[in-house]
């Protein structure tokens, strides 16, 4: 037997906190052992496995530690425990509560929201989700406004009604594994790239390129309904940041404040091609060998990039080549995009583009 294991005995608990297991692992802990039904939190869990700290079920029989959503089989649905009502008020809940309310101040200080829109979320259990409710400005948001709902959306804790765009934070959550809170809002200038169907170009700045990189934009559909939710299932998982057509953007990452974090490096970017293409200068770009270099950054970082998909980059190159000095193009379809649905399609994207480039070209050789 080891003798430097130092087990922390958690029996008499029906849950561990994150908070929980970081006293533990303070104390010198290298095992917990936990009841049989003991529930251990996500946020917990990943903090034991990263720290080398394993749970031990008392007994034979085995605990009930929380982990991602299971498939039974191949084709079938997703095997989810029951929610847990009891993890809306734990320690952990409060502390999320509380950045999800000064996460929603920013958002409406920085003017990515206005009225009640946009919505936040946090992934806190394998099928339970705190978010943001419907009707309440996220300026005035406070931690007794949080509901707690389960991955289908079903309202199981809090006094006021979740929002109704739940659903699309959900098909995120069902998505990628590894997102735990979704942030959505309307930032001005990101949102006008959304309105003409158009993404901005990419290596042009460092920041935007390791934090959020080539944007996607997913098709309109009317906003609160299933169908709008599934709009973004072809893009979560090599984009945290897509625009949403006619409407916004939605980001996702491991923390609620890394989400904001996301809509404003989009937002500031966008903003910054729109005030750079005012001053009459080519942009510059940053090279292919620097580029790679930044997407390896990306790549340490753990944070998701279509380039990082080598068998695409023939028709998905690290930069955006379209028209020199452009900062609105056409989504290319190695973002799984294949032309804006609506008035005009991708065959009548190209044309306007040709006949712009014959246009200019027209124009210079007049002006010899």
């Amino acid at each position: 037997m080891n003798k430097d294991k130092k087990s922390t005995d958690f029996r008499d608990r029906k849950l561990v906190s994150l908070r929980d297991a970081q006293e533990a692992v303070a104390a010198g802990a290298t095992s917990i052992v936990i009841a049989e039904k003991c529930v251990v939190t996500p946020s917990a869990r990943d903090f034991l496995q990263q720290r080398n700290v394993s749970l031990e079920a008392a007994g034979n029989g085995t605990s009930a530690i929380a982990v991602p959503v299971a498939v039974a089989h191949e084709g079938s649905s997703p095997v989810r425990p029951a929610a847990n009502p009891r993890l809306f008020s734990t320690p952990e809940a409060e502390e999320i509560k509380k950045e999800i309310c000064a996460t929603g101040k920013k958002l409406w200080l920085r003017q990515f929201v206005d009225g009640n829109g946009g919505n936040i979320s946090y992934r806190i259990g394998p099928n339970e989700v705190l978010c943001t409710p419907t009707l309440v400005s996220k300026y005035d948001l406070t931690p007794e406004d949080i509901s707690l709902v389960d991955l289908e959306g079903n309202q199981i804790a809090g006094t006021k009604p979740r929002t109704s765009e739940i659903f699309l934070h959900l098909e995120i959550y069902k998505s990628v594994p590894e997102a735990k809170s979704v942030v959505h809002c309307h930032p001005p200038h990101a949102t006008a790239y959304a309105i003409t169907g158009k993404v901005p170009p990419n290596m042009i700045i460092p920041e935007f390129e390791v934090f959020v990189g080539k944007v996607a934009i997913s098709p309109y559909k009317t906003p609160g309904t299933a169908e709008f939710a599934q709009t973004v299932i072809p893009y979560v998982r090599q984009h945290n940041t897509v625009l949403l057509a006619n409407h916004g953007i939605v980001c996702w990452a491991d923390t609620v404040t890394h989400a904001e974090w996301y809509a404003e490096v989009l937002e500031t970017y966008c903003w910054t091609l729109l005030l750079a293409s005012q001053l009459g200068q080519p942009i510059s770009y940053i090279s292919e060998q620097q580029g790679s270099d930044l997407l390896e950054l990306k790549k340490k970082l753990g944070l998701p990039d279509i380039r990082f998909d080598t068998s695409r980059m023939k028709e998905c190159q690290l930069a955006d080549l379209e028209m020199p000095n452009s900062i609105a193009l056409t989504p290319t379809p190695c973002d799984g995009n294949t032309g804006r649905a609506g008035n005009m399609g991708g065959d009548a994207e190209v044309e306007m583009l040709v006949r712009q480039v014959t246009d200019a070209v027209m124009q210079a050789i007049s002006a010899k």
